[in-house]
């Protein structure tokens, strides 16, 4: 019986891997490569697969989301690929869940595709499948706040402290994130960002942008529902109508703004 397998990961490097150590598994023909969600969306739906190695982090559409859109009942075997902390990865191991750590090695790649080929003999378990995606979506809000985010510059990496960051917007296939006179471009999704991030600290105003509560000066009624968050540099922000519950933890004034810079999110 040969197993149809798709590799999804964002890291070509990361996905050389996986296919480097398919190669001493010859009943295993890998169908398809994606390099982000959207891709191994359609990739699941088209090709069939009967596993999956699906990177947890990635720009645009998450691990997380692929298996959300999908749906559970729809999901092939999955072997998550992830970068999360050891905190994580003991409550993985708690729900006997499947998980390569990168960077991972032959020997673990061969327990996971072993427990994943068990998996696939014995008819998939949604129900454990739905644990897997509760466990990991909770490990990533309550151990994974990050303190610092790597950032890319000019063949290095730099490190913004996160208390620095005032706030953060969607800027297509990047997230820019605002410190003081500053902007840096990262490549990841905004909600995958947010995930990261303390919702003690930092608040979804809008679709597009998100903001660190230590910075925010005022929140004003505005037109239509809407209100605008000032932030203490005068950036104004518009918040969605539909943030009620952002509307009343950040508080409201009475005032409407007529000063400041207003970013048309």
């Amino acid at each position: 019986m040969t197993i149809r397998a798709l590799i999804v990961d964002d890291e070509p490097l990361a996905r050389q891997s996986v296919r480097r150590f398919l190669k001493y598994h010859p009943d295993i023909e890998v169908v398809a490569e994606c390099g982000d969600g959207r891709s191994a969306v359609t990739a699941i739906q088209a090709d069939k697969p009967d596993i999956i190695f699906l990177d947890v982090q990635m720009p645009e559409m998450d691990g997380f989301e692929v298996v959300n859109r999908i749906g559970v009942d729809r999901m092939p075997a999955a072997i998550f690929v992830t970068a999360y902390d050891q905190y994580a990865l003991r409550a993985f191991d708690a729900n006997a869940l499947d998980y390569l750590l990168k960077p991972f090695g032959k020997a673990r790649f061969e327990r996971a595709l072993t427990r994943a080929r068990e998996g696939i003999a014995g008819g998939l378990d949604k129900e454990a499948t739905q644990r897997i995606l509760r466990v990991m979506e909770g490990a990533a809000r309550r151990g994974s706040y990050l303190d610092r985010i790597p950032i890319s510059k000019s063949g290095r990496i730099v490190f913004v402290e996160v208390g620095e960051i005032q706030w953060i917007e969607a800027a297509g296939n990047y997230t820019r994130i605002h410190t003081k006179g500053r902007s840096h471009d990262v490549r990841e999704t905004l909600t995958s960002l947010e995930r990261k991030l303390d919702p003690k600290d930092f608040l979804r105003i809008h679709r597009s942008a998100i903001v660190n509560v230590l910075f925010v000066k005022e929140v004003h009624p505005w037109f239509h529902g809407y209100h605008l968050v000032l932030l203490e540099d005068g950036q104004k922000l518009r918040m969605s109508r539909y943030q009620h519950e952002v509307a009343q933890t950040l508080g409201l004034s009475g005032r409407a703004p007529n000063k400041g810079r207003e970013r048309p999110i």
